[in-house]
C-alpha cells in the first residue's frame, strides 16, 4: 500500500488537504451522508484530522482501529474502522466450529490482498494490460510459542495478453520492498521468497 505515514506537509502544501479529505471521506461514517457538504480550503484539514494525527515532524499518520467481540467457544466477530465485519474461529480440535478463518489465516490473507493491490495498481499506472491477478501465500510457523511465521512463499499469477515479464517482476519487487506494509512487517520474522507466473489469457485458471 502507499506509504501514507510519511507525507511531508511542507512539501505538498495544499494538496495534502485534498488527500486528508479524500481519506476521511472514504473511512469516516460521518462523511457518508455529508460528502457533498465538506468545506473547502484549509478548513478541510481542521474538520478531517479526526481520522489522522500529526507526528512531531509534521507528517501525516493514518490511524486505524479494529474491534473484536467474543461470540462463543473460540469464535469471534471482528469489526473494522471502515465499517466491515468478519467472523474468525479456531480449529475444531481447539474448540472451534470452523465457521470462519483462523486469525493467522486472516493475517496471510491480508498480506496477499495488500501485495496484490500493489501489483495491480503499479501495472495499471504503467499502462500494462493486466486482466487478472491471483496471489497465493504458503507459510511455515515456528514450532514453539510464539508461533510466528518463519518462512513465507508468495506465488504471483498475473494474467493478460502480451505482458512484459520485467514490468511484472518490478511491480512485485516494489510491493515487497517498499509498498506492502503487511509483507514488510511479516519479513521481520519470516524469510520471504516468491515466484511470478505469467498467464497469456484474461483470467488466471481456477485451482485444481
Amino acid at each position: 500500500m502507499e506509504e501514507w505515514s510519511a507525507v511531508p506537509m511542507e512539501e505538498y502544501g495544499e494538496a495534502a488537504n485534498e488527500w486528508i479529505v479524500a481519506y476521511c471521506a472514504a473511512q469516516c461514517n460521518w462523511h457518508m451522508w455529508r460528502r457533498n457538504k465538506v468545506p473547502t480550503g484549509r478548513q478541510r484539514r481542521r474538520q478531517c484530522v479526526r481520522s489522522l494525527s500529526m507526528d512531531i515532524s509534521g507528517n501525516v499518520e493514518i490511524r486505524m482501529k479494529t474491534r473484536v467481540k467474543w461470540l462463543e467457544g473460540v469464535s469471534f466477530v471482528g469489526e473494522s474502522g471502515s465499517g466491515h465485519a468478519v467472523v474468525l474461529d479456531g480449529a475444531p480440535e481447539n474448540g472451534g466450529r470452523n465457521i470462519g478463518m483462523r486469525p493467522m489465516e486472516m493475517l496471510l490473507t491480508g498480506a496477499a490482498a495488500c501485495t496484490a493491490y500493489d501489483v495491480v495498481t503499479i501495472l495499471r499506472k504503467g499502462r500494462h494490460a493486466v486482466d487478472d491477478v491471483v496471489v497465493t501465500i504458503e507459510g511455515t510457523r515456528a514450532p514453539a510459542s510464539p508461533r510466528v511465521f518463519a518462512a513465507l512463499h508468495y506465488v504471483y499469477r498475473v494474467a493478460g495478453h502480451g505482458l512484459d515479464r520485467r514490468a511484472v517482476e518490478r511491480a512485485v519487487e516494489l510491493s515487497k520492498e517498499k509498498y506492502c506494509s503487511a509483507t514488510i512487517m511479516l519479513g521481520k520474522t519470516a524469510t520471504i521468497t516468491y515466484e511470478v507466473e505469467l498467464v497469456d489469457s484474461t483470467r488466471v485458471p481456477a485451482p485444481g
